[in-house]
């Protein structure tokens, strides 16, 4: 444990020391490096009806953030997670594979996220979601680095709003950008 405390230490002051200057380099704070955007597959959703959400991360140019299988036990993972909301059924997050990346400080190459990423969240609207829109809470969290520092962690609330429909309404697939072969009907 006490390794962990110097090892944090010596992060927060390499942070400290680089960001009261970075600032003439636009570097902002970490929750500015990722924006993310949310879109459901389906409009509407039915109730008994499977879909997905996605959220596709936009990461700045020159940051990346750790992928969600880190390659080394000190990295943070990006993680997506969803509330409970009653008439919701949330499956498994799918994430995409990362990049290997090399960098001075580090023997074993780091798996990570750069550019624009999407992950994903299956569901169902069960036979009890309400009707009308509603609102599902999500939990983006992620590090991101630079190829000289790491900024502290942050967690980012996303809010996605889909409208329900009764069973067996017709609906639209929608973001097919997004959300290749997902069926409609």
């Amino acid at each position: 444990m006490r390794g962990a405390r110097i090892g944090w230490a010596a992060v927060a002051v390499l942070v400290a020391g680089v960001l009261p200057a970075a600032g003439q380099s636009g570097l902002r704070r970490a929750k500015d490096i990722v924006a993310p955007s949310a879109y459901v597959s389906l409009d509407p959703v039915p109730r008994g009806r499977a879909f997905e959400l996605a959220v596709v991360m936009k990461i700045r140019p020159g940051f990346h953030v750790n992928a969600r299988e880190v390659s080394e036990d000190y990295l943070i993972p990006t993680e997506l997670t969803a509330g409970p909301l009653a008439g919701f059924r949330f499956g498994t997050t799918n994430y995409p594979k990362g990049v290997l990346r090399t960098f001075p400080f580090s023997k074993t190459p780091l798996n990570l996220y750069e550019g624009s990423v999407t992950l994903r969240i299956r569901m169902e609207a069960l036979a009890s979601a309400p009707l009308g829109l509603q609102k599902i809470a999500l939990k983006l969290r992620y590090q991101a680095c630079s190829d000289s520092i790491c900024l502290p962690p942050v967690t980012l609330p996303i809010e996605v709003n889909l409208e329900v429909a009764p069973a067996g309404a017709s609906v639209q697939p929608v973001h097919p950008e997004i959300f290749a072969n997902q069926a409609g009907g």
